[in-house]
């Protein structure tokens, strides 16, 4: 059943009765059909009001109802594999009445978590962990391990795109050789965040492509005394029939599971009864196929491009965004420009990015160069080396991926990139503390994790137009791997340049001249430093003020020179302890600064996971705004000040 704009109004008078999935078990079929309906109205309801991922939940509406409706959570594991398609599973589990605080500060969460409700065994945010944590459930449940919820069935729920990284393989070849009882629903939708790519995607596309014959295909598999009564005998007589014939789940039967499918996922009539019977039969690894669309009966977002993918605050009526004016472009925009801008002079630039075209900018890349454009899936190990055989094989690749993503590549980027010395440049968006998604999706550890990295160059722009002049520089430097850093959302409205021009590796720049105490800043918390730098102007103080721009290799001479002529140094950067604020005080020791008396502090990301707000807010958690940078300099020069919010 399809719900329209028009139907934003609807009672609810199922919904209403469900305050945990135990009271599903009291609902007829026809009832659980209607509940389906509601629940996917409620879900477009609260999420026009806070904005979020839509069109995932709404193409795992009837899964949702007919997963709760057969298993017996907590007790059985559901696990959601990135878990974009959670907000059915919570509103029916006790959090419908939270609905209105999603992804907002100390609100609920826009992933599955554990600190924050029984029926989510599992936390995610990223990809193809999922079959992986199940199969942990499965062995702890055999091995008798201690669960508080108590131990039932584990059941992976796993997106067409997340079943194509690596890690989603390497659980499937585990769970077939432990022959552990394990259900794995592959929720295949034709689409993950962007159109999925690869081999894996046609193997599914053919097997969907056949999908009335789905009892046949149980029958060729051996798996006739999993379906439903009513299929069984038919099957049978079509055994012999299809003796000999390549047909679907071929793959998954290699590795050790039985196949069932494919099925219409929004058919619960379909769904149900498939899922009691593996629920009463099954003895080893099953997987399930379920077709679905994404964004399935919210008509704006069906016809989206994304099927509603992520959407901020939206009228339920027509679906449009509602957008907040904007003076700035995004950083993700002026990468993209940049990039173009590159390519176009030099035909060995190229791009790489791992499912994530639209969020990086590379769309932009791929519609006027297409053949220098690779979107490698969700695969992010892969990307990082492929791009370092681009680099090797004379090309000039841009692997562009989120701080929290190419963290999944990190052996990658040392073993493949770092000490080859391969030229592969890393456009890492997403930098710093991102809002709404949280601590999963956070930039927090990057700076750290590549300044350690011996040869790379590690920069960080401070504004939208040392952005461009970035790109720029990644472009021209071929003497190894580089890697620069910007947020998400918009810039500081700066003057932006025709052309990025090239910076000298290595080098920062001076803001504004000053006395006793100098801040130097690597990333965007500088416009936070000028902005404190006016209220301490107000007390008499100056600070010098210099923009690093490189964590690696550092402006040697600045930061000397600034430690030999101040009596206190501040650095600040918007990342964790470990990176540029650690290199600056390496560089201090080893030149026995401090040994002439100079107050050093560092302002980093505190030693916690900070959750999820809106990143000033997270900011201020963090205490890196404009008011604790005045507030660390009246300290470290011994002024006393009282506390304003005391």
């Amino acid at each position: 059943m399809s719900m329209s704009p028009e139907d934003t109004h609807l009672e609810t008078p199922l919904l209403d009765r469900i305050s945990s999935p135990a009271d599903l078990k009291a609902l007829s079929d026809s009832d659980l059909e209607r509940l389906a309906h509601e629940l996917r109205a409620d879900t477009v309801a609260a999420v026009s009001k806070t904005g979020g991922h839509l069109g995932a939940g709404l193409g795992v509406v009837e899964l949702t109802v007919a997963l709760h409706a057969v298993f017996d959570a907590p007790r059985d594991k559901i696990i959601w594999d990135v878990s974009h398609q959670c907000y059915p599973h919570k509103i029916l589990t006790g959090r419908r009445d939270r609905m209105g605080t999603l992804r907002q500060k100390d609100g609920l969460s826009g992933f599955t978590k554990r600190s924050e409700s029984p029926y989510d065994p599992f936390g995610a945010a990223h990809s193809s962990t999922s079959i992986s944590a199940a199969l942990g459930f499965a062995v702890a449940r055999d091995l008798g391990g201690a669960c508080d919820t108590g131990h039932g069935d584990a059941i992976a729920v796993i997106g067409d795109g997340s079943i194509s990284a690596g890690m989603a393989y390497e659980a499937l070849n585990n769970a077939g050789h432990l022959k552990k009882r394990l259900i794995v629903i592959l929720n295949d939708n034709e689409m993950s965040i962007a159109p999925p790519t690869g081999a894996m995607s046609s193997y599914l596309s053919r097997l969907y492509a056949e999908a009335p014959f789905q009892d046949l295909k149980a029958a060729a598999k051996g798996a006739v005394s999993l379906l439903p009564e009513p299929f069984r005998e038919g099957a049978k007589r079509a055994k012999e029939m299809l003796k000999g014939m390549a047909v679907g789940g071929t793959l998954f039967e290699e590795l050790g599971f039985s196949y069932l499918g494919p099925i219409d996922g929004h058919d619960l009539d379909q769904l149900l009864p498939v899922l009691r019977t593996v629920k009463a039969r099954a003895t080893g690894p099953i997987l399930i196929h379920v077709i679905t669309k994404k964004g399935k009966g919210y008509a704006p977002a069906e016809h989206s491009a994304d099927r509603g993918h992520a959407r901020g605050k939206f009228d339920m009526v027509t679906g449009e965004v509602k957008k907040a004016p904007s003076n700035a472009p995004s950083y993700t925009k002026v990468f993209a420009e940049a990039l173009l801008e590159e390519a176009a002079v030099d035909p060995r630039v190229c791009a790489v990015t791992a499912a994530m075209p639209d969020g990086t900018g590379l769309d932009l890349f791929a519609e006027r160069y297409p053949s220098r454009c690779f979107d490698v899936g969700i695969a992010e190990q892969h990307g990082v080396t492929f791009s370092a055989g681009l680099a090797a094989g004379g090309m000039r690749p841009f692997c562009a991926m989120y701080s929290t993503f190419l963290q999944r590549g990190y052996d990658q980027v040392v073993h493949d990139v770092a000490i080859q010395r391969l030229p592969v440049r890393f456009a890492i968006d997403r930098a710093g503390l991102v809002g709404a998604d949280g601590a999963t999706h956070a930039g927090s550890f990057d700076v750290a994790y590549l300044a350690n990295l011996p040869g790379f160059v590690v920069m960080a722009a401070a504004d939208e137009a040392e952005l461009k002049h970035m790109v720029a520089t990644a472009a021209a430097h071929d003497a190894g791997p580089i890697a620069f850093r910007y947020p998400r959302g918009e810039g500081e409205g700066v003057e932006m340049p025709e052309r990025g021009e090239v910076l000298e590796i290595g080098k920062g720049r001076m803001i504004q001249q000053g006395s006793r105490v100098a801040i130097l800043s690597f990333g965007t918390r500088l416009g936070e430093v000028l902005r404190a730098c006016e209220a301490l102007n107000a007390r008499g103080i100056t600070p010098t003020v210099a923009d690093a721009r490189f964590a690696k290799p550092l402006d040697r001479e600045m930061i000397l020179s600034l430690a030999a002529d101040h009596e206190a140094l501040i650095t600040i950067e918007e990342g964790a302890v470990g990176g540029f604020g650690s290199h600056v005080a390496q560089l201090l020791a080893d030149e026995a600064v401090f040994d002439d008396g100079l107050k050093f502090r560092s302002m980093v990301l505190p030693d916690v996971f900070i959750d999820q707000a809106n990143p000033r807010d997270m900011y201020d958690v963090a205490a890196m705004n404009a008011e604790h940078i005045e507030a660390k300099v009246l300290s470290v020069l011994g002024v006393e000040v009282l506390d304003k919010r005391a």
